[in-house]
């Protein structure tokens, strides 16, 4: 099993405020298992993003509606920038100010869920 399939099988885990967030040096390491995604910083909180392209508006408009569905299964929400031929995730842990394993794992499923929007 690859490390990628990993974060696939790994159940998400409810995140409450106090949980301390991901050291940088920890965020890089899981962040190898996801070689399309980066990590930014918007101030002090470290994000997952990345940027998914599509023929058209509603090819992206689907895959934000298949994330939006699954964001919700998990109670787990990404911020969503949805354009033409575009789409841009932005995964973090609000309550905590920073990247969670969960983060991880929603990017590794919206991954999945690109791969199965394209075929």
């Amino acid at each position: 099993m690859s490390q990628k399939e990993s974060l696939l099988q790994e159940n998400c885990e409810a995140c409450r405020a106090g949980v301390p967030a991901l050291s940088p040096e920890e965020a890089s390491q899981l962040l190898q298992q996801l070689p399309d995604w980066e990590i930014k910083q918007q101030g002090a909180v470290m994000q997952l993003y990345r940027a998914y392209t599509f023929k058209d508006f509603a090819g992206a408009l689907a895959f934000t509606n298949r994330v939006g569905a699954m964001a919700e299964a998990l109670q787990h929400h990404p911020d969503i920038l949805t354009a033409w031929g575009r789409v841009e995730l932005i995964w973090y842990t609000h309550k905590i100010g920073g990247l969670h394993r969960n983060d991880f794992r929603c990017a590794a499923r919206s991954d999945q869920l690109y791969v199965a929007d394209s075929k």
